[in-house]
């Protein structure tokens, strides 16, 4: 079944949101925002880590570098793009949105368990390629193993985030959904090079949203998501 996978890692991201509010009622407000912060150190050096298998390779002896340029342009373009269309002000507001419909107008962490989880779960290669593996070969593998990263992420950031977190469900459908049926349109842009440029500037984005939960709200991660497009266009440049 065509978009099973998806279907599976929405239905993961409730469930571990479902059992992190049960965890985090247990918890006192301090060590909620301990927990916050070392989420955001975690989310910091895995996003690390995909930043430097990336731009990082052995060549002989010694240890080169790659990808500065085409990070640079991504994220200069991508953010330009980004406050043009002022997608975090739209991201807020379809928060609001969910928030209002959803009964939580009190819970005043809402908005920003919502776009942080969103953003921490929608950003990166892997949700892209399985479901693209998804939508032409029906093969869900791929984000099967996603959703359970995913279940684990947002099982934590709900214990100490809230219900927010269960809405980023949402974004994941929409996303995930939309690249599922669009497969065949999209396939011959994911080379290896488009992959990897995606991977690189995904984890830069990660990094962002590690900083936002450690720092509160630093860098509006939703105005550089366009970074993502230009870095999969970046790879056919020749550059």
């Amino acid at each position: 079944m065509i978009g099973l996978g998806t279907i599976i890692n929405m239905a993961a991201i409730v469930l571990g949101g479902g059992i992190g509010l049960i965890g985090g009622k247990k918890l006192n407000e301090r060590c909620q925002e301990t927990l916050i912060r070392g989420m955001g150190i975690c989310v910091l050096f895995i996003s690390i880590a995909g930043v430097m298998e990336q731009m990082l390779r052995v060549e002989g002896t010694t240890l080169a570098s790659g990808g500065t340029m085409m990070l640079i342009v991504s994220i200069a373009l991508g953010a330009i793009l980004g406050e043009w269309m002022d997608l975090d002000r739209k991201m807020e507001q379809f928060g609001s949105w969910l928030r209002d419909k959803s009964g939580n107008q009190e819970d005043n962490q809402f908005l920003n368990a919502f776009i942080t989880a969103s953003m921490t779960v929608c950003i990166g290669a892997m949700a892209v390629v399985g479901a693209v593996q998804d939508g032409i070969y029906g093969n869900y593998s791929t984000l099967t193993a996603k959703a359970l990263l995913d279940f684990i992420i947002i099982l934590v950031m709900a214990s100490s985030l809230g219900k927010g977190c269960l809405f980023s469900a949402i974004p994941v459908g929409l996303f995930q959904g939309s690249i599922t049926l669009l497969a065949k349109l999209i396939e011959p842009l994911l080379t290896d090079a488009a992959l990897q440029n995606l991977s690189l500037v995904g984890s830069v984005l990660i990094f962002c949203v590690g900083m936002n939960l450690i720092w509160k709200n630093t860098i509006r991660v939703a105005n550089l998501l366009p970074a993502l497009i230009i870095a999969v266009l970046y790879a056919f440049t020749g550059l």
